[in-house]
């Protein structure tokens, strides 16, 4: 069975796993205070050309936003969230469990816009009863969303903007933030995209790492005893180095943004084959998920040699599944894909 289920179906890419076996045996200080995590600190700021950025790994894409949202809201807060985001319908209530809660807003693609922010937050400051209402805290958004969609410069620019004017902080989920970046239709470069937010982080899990997560910090109000708030949250590993290792392996030539682009290259190629075929999709996805409107027939096919993963009925017996790839896609799995899109059942 070949899987295009989601992104972290294997280990790691090959070069971190030979760092890790070469550093076996060498003895580091724990909890992130080593040599390797000061390396990739030092790359990250600079891919980001944010030197002055504060930056910590934490092991996993659930414990961050846990970690990061509660480190930022005040007891009386909630985060707002586009109404499919991760942290509103895949974290089990994560947020929720740190007593803060997530605000929903409609979106299309999983992008909100900042018309929509400003509503809700002018809203708010005007409400004669606001002590009664929990108060928007902070913004959160994902880049690529849930479903494959990425903002523009100028929409994150206009988020950003209205965020600031009403004082709450910008936080950016980029578990997958690097295929966003390796889209054909994103116009943002890394160093763009941290200087229109106030926090966010760079996804490993899902893009060549065994596990984890690099939090980027620039705000300065946000930066304050954040480590207290890592290790509250069960997100800071006592081998601190194997993410150290990790990211500095990632950042180091240019590797983390090379295996996503080739993902999003294999991506568009299995969108078109279905689109070739007739078939619809599901939203705009230029990254690395692509969700295909498949019927019952067609996906019994499918089913016989390939695994994806339900996002949705359609009706009228179809359903929207998603086929993902990753930095670790063998060529040879798409092109057999490819050939059983071209014949599968009208």
């Amino acid at each position: 069975m070949i899987s295009f289920q989601c992104d972290y179906l294997v280990g790691a890419h090959p070069k971190i796993l030979q760092r890790l076996n070469e550093t076996n045996w060498e003895a580091t200080p724990g909890y992130g205070c080593d040599r390797y995590c000061e390396s990739a600190k030092k790359r990250i700021q600079a891919a980001c050309a944010a030197p002055d950025a504060d930056v910590h790994f934490l092991v996993g894409g659930t414990q961050t936003n846990t970690t990061v949202i509660a480190s930022i809201l005040r007891p009386h807060q909630g985060v707002l969230c586009a109404e499919e985001g991760h942290i509103a319908c895949h974290e089990t209530g994560a947020i929720e469990s740190t007593g803060h809660k997530v605000l929903p807003l409609p979106s299309s693609d999983g992008r909100i816009t900042a018309g929509q922010v400003e509503k809700i937050l002018r809203e708010d400051r005007s409400c004669e009863i606001r002590e009664h209402m929990v108060q928007p805290g902070m913004l959160y958004l994902s880049f690529p969303t849930e479903s494959g969609a990425i903002y523009s410069k100028k929409e994150l620019a206009d988020l950003y903007n209205v965020c600031h004017r009403y004082g709450i902080p910008l936080y950016i989920d980029g578990a997958r933030l690097g295929y966003g970046l390796a889209s054909p239709r994103n116009d943002l470069t890394l160093p763009e995209l941290a200087a229109l937010c106030d926090i966010f982080y760079i996804g490993g899990t899902k893009c060549g790492a065994l596990f984890g997560e690099a939090v980027v910090i620039r705000r300065e109000a946000l930066k304050r005893d954040f480590r207290y708030f890592i290790k509250q949250r069960g997100g800071m590993l006592a081998k601190g180095r194997l993410l150290g290792i990790q990211f500095d392996v990632l950042f180091e030539d240019g590797l983390y943004f090379s295996i996503c682009r080739e993902a999003v290259t294999q991506a568009l190629r299995i969108r078109r084959a279905f689109e070739e075929k007739g078939v619809g999709m599901y939203g705009g996805s230029t990254t690395n998920q692509q969700f295909p409107v498949l019927k019952k027939e067609q996906l019994a096919f499918l089913n016989e040699r390939y695994r994806s993963e339900f996002w949705a009925d359609a009706g009228a017996g179809r359903r929207i599944v998603r086929f993902c790839t990753s930095w670790s896609t063998p060529e040879q799995d798409v092109e057999a894909l490819l050939t059983d899109i071209a014949v599968m059942p009208d």
